[in-house]
């Protein structure tokens, strides 16, 4: 009887919410797949990894089933990808970090399909620490995003107004003290530097350098506004450009940096950053672009894509994701869905083109993944129902996205195709859940 009640009102649920949003966030209502277009879809598998209290590595098919998984020691930092091997290569959450910043990692992983730990980076010691990003190189050498530990004096010397800097700064359970500035690092299998680059190294108030007196307002957080001053998060490697490409959420900019002269040759997304242009203002967005963003992407022929999470914006919160084109440095293409509440991820997301054209976007306070084709519409779509890294066949009051408990950093979708599952079995499917299949629900009220 309370199995049939449950059907009946999810069907419901769907029928009077689900064909008025082109995407699905909402503080109560069902998980797991929600949609699944079979013809529209690229289809193959998705890999995710929870963030909060949770160890496990998920791959799943378009229907919820889990083929894979994998244990770990350590939650995630903040994402986890699968390599062209077949091994997962993973950020870790290590105890005892020098700086309680969102995004803290500590130690990068690499891990084979059995579950074995074959290659492992820690960055984690009381003047540096790995967060957020890592990416592996086509040369087998790894990149790795990380914080470098700089003094107060230091800053001043470099420039930093005194008075803008706090004695100290109290965050996620610890005093901060010092300045945490982004570098990246490449290291070889035996975890050898083999490359450097740093924020530190290129301060000043020209277009091509970081400003070190750009700072976000301080009811946005102390840390953002004093400590953690660029707060980047995406890296990666363009092979024929032999450039390194890179995000900032404080600043709002993704940029180009000369992997063999160590100079930015480009950048995007606000110009305030470095004197340019009209700054924002009350309900008025000015020049700026982008609001908060993450996970910057190559896409090829000088186009790249961008999670635009559009937090504290002006003239409205809501997230989108835009492909922005370098030659006129204007946005070629975005997706925003209908109304905001559909589709806002205030902090964290992602977005992944596929090799059909569609785009796999992660909204990470909602722990909700969802396709949409280049036309717009979505065609499957999912919401994690992994809380604490327990199972929850609906979001409840408070769940999300106030304490953010299914939380997903960055998914990664693969086709049937791609190498790294060449000859792995995933024929043993087993459902990520006890709960109804939501997607099959919904498929038959659109059909009446």
């Amino acid at each position: 009887m309370k199995k049939s009640m449950f059907m009946f009102f999810s069907m419901l649920f769907i029928m009077l919410f689900l064909n008025s949003v082109s995407a699905y966030e909402a503080m109560v209502g069902p998980t797991g797949v929600l949609k699944y277009e079979k013809g529209k879809s690229y289809g193959g598998y998705i890999l995710f990894a929870p963030m909060v209290d949770c160890k496990t590595t998920y791959l799943i098919d378009m229907e919820g089933n889990v083929v894979h998984k994998w244990e770990s020691e350590y939650t995630p930092g903040a994402y986890a990808m699968l390599l062209p091997n077949g091994n997962l290569l993973r950020g870790g959450v290590m105890n005892k970090q020098p700086a309680s910043i969102g995004g803290a990692g500590g130690i990068v992983q690499e891990i084979a399909w059995d579950g074995k730990i074959v290659w492992e980076y820690k960055m984690n010691n009381p003047t540096e620490l790995h967060h957020h990003c890592f990416a592996r190189m086509p040369n087998g050498n790894t990149l790795i995003m990380g914080w470098e530990s700089k003094s107060i004096d230091e800053a001043i010397a470099k420039g930093r107004d005194p008075e803008t800097i706090p004695i100290s700064v109290y965050d996620r359970d610890k005093y901060h003290y010092e300045f945490w500035v982004d570098f990246i690092r490449e290291v070889d299998k035996k975890g050898k530097t083999v490359w450097e680059w740093h924020v530190w190294d290129h301060i000043g108030t020209g277009p091509h350098q970081f400003d070190i007196n750009y700072r976000l307002p301080e009811k946005l957080g102390p840390i953002y506004a004093g400590f953690d001053w660029t707060h980047f998060n995406a890296v990666e490697y363009i092979p024929e450009k032999e450039m390194v490409l890179l995000n900032s959420r404080n600043f709002s900019e993704f940029y180009l940096i000369d992997y063999k002269s160590g100079k930015m040759v480009y950048r995007w997304g606000n110009p305030s950053t470095y004197g340019q242009g009209k700054r924002p203002s009350w309900y008025d967005d000015g020049d700026q672009k982008v609001f908060g963003s993450h996970n910057a992407t190559y896409l090829g022929k000088d186009q790249f894509m961008v999670f635009d999470n559009g937090s504290e914006r002006p003239e409205g919160n809501r997230s989108r994701v835009v492909i922005v084109d370098r030659k006129t440095n204007e946005i070629v293409w975005e997706y925003q869905a209908a109304t905001s509440q559909s589709f806002y991820s205030f902090r964290q997301g992602a977005a992944q083109m596929l090799p059909n054209g569609n785009i796999h976007i992660t909204s990470t306070h909602s722990g909700h993944l969802f396709e949409v084709t280049e036309d717009k519409e979505v065609v499957w779509d999912f919401v994690s129902p992994v809380f604490n890294c327990e199972m929850k066949c609906k979001a409840e009051d408070g769940d999300t996205p106030n304490t953010m408990q299914n939380m997903i950093h960055r998914s990664y979708r693969y086709g049937a195709d791609y190498p790294g599952l060449k000859n792995k079995d995933l024929s043993r499917k087993v459902p990520l859940t006890e709960c109804p299949e939501f997607y099959k629900i919904y498929k038959k009220v659109e059909e009446k």
